[in-house]
Formats: C-alpha cells, structure tokens, sequence
C-alpha cells in the first residue's frame, strides 16, 4: 500500500487516513511464509505543528506450525504501531528514528512488515504449556505419556557429571 504523504508533510493540522490491506507473504521464517492473507491495515497520517506522525494498526490472522509438537496452530495479530515521519534528516544517525519520505511517499508494506516482524516471538508454541516431542520415539507428550526413557547423554561425558555431582 503506498501513502502520499505530501500534502501532509507540507501543510501543518493536515490530516489522512487510510485504511485498505497489505500483502506480507514475502515475511518469512524457516523459509515459511508467515502471512499467506493479507491483513487489514488502519491508521492516520497528521500534521500537528509541523511533525507529522504515522499512526496505524495491522490486524488478521497467523497460521504457524508449533516449535515444539508441529501441531498445525494459529494466532490472531493485532498491533498498533506509530512513528514520525520527514522528507530528510540532518544527522544520518537518526534513520531508525523517523521514517523518511524525500518524495512524500511511503510504502506501508515494507514499514509494517518490518514493525510487526519485531513484534514476534522466537519460538511459536500451540499453548503456553506445551510439552512437545518425545525425542526418542516421536510421541505427542500433550497427548500421551511414551514408556521411553530420559537420554543419558554421551558416556564420555560422565567423569564431568560426577564432577558436579561431588
């Protein structure tokens, strides 16, 4: 989706909004697209005494495979985001800063795939408590209990587990 943001940046109590959906399939993780449907995206531009701020609020659905049992899952996103937005910047340091328009163009897939990729966390789980795969025979531990026994480790390793022990 892209923004003109011109008249915006230009004339000061200027407002737009927007709203519309974004294609984010090139988000990706693990080589899996994270957002296969668009999601819905809101928001408004405003010039308030000369500083112009991007607000806006991405929200839809995540399908995902859990991190610890694969069990096929899915997480309903909605985030708001806000950042200030300038033609250009004086000190080059503050790119992280505000979002730079030169043109008074925006390109709001970029922007919000780039938030909400933050926004994630590391591991995807089903539920809160999930307790996996057993790793010896594949067992669903949610599911069932398996009659394996825990991993010893590497025998080679023993003197330093007596070690610690003592």
């Amino acid at each position: 989706m892209t923004l003109d943001l011109k008249r915006v940046l230009d004339v000061v109590g200027e407002e737009l909004d927007f709203a519309g959906a974004i294609d984010l399939s090139w988000v990706t993780r693990h080589g899996s697209v994270l957002f296969p449907d668009a999601l819905a995206v809101s928001g408004t531009a405003s010039n308030r005494a000369g500083v112009v701020t991007l607000r806006y609020q991405i929200s839809g659905v995540m399908p995902f495979s859990c991190d610890r049992c694969l069990m096929q899952s899915e997480r309903t996103i909605s985030e708001r985001f806000e950042h200030p937005v300038v033609r250009e910047l004086e000190d080059p340091s503050l790119d992280d800063v505000y979002l730079i328009a030169p043109e008074g163009v925006l390109e709001l897939d970029e922007i919000a795939g780039s938030d909400l990729q933050l926004t994630l966390p590391q591991v995807f789980l089903c539920k809160e408590g999930c307790r996996g795969l057993c790793p010896q025979c594949g067992a669903d531990l949610n599911k069932t209990t398996c009659g394996c026994r825990p991993d010893e480790g590497d025998p080679r390793l023993q003197v330093l587990k007596n070690l610690l022990k003592g």
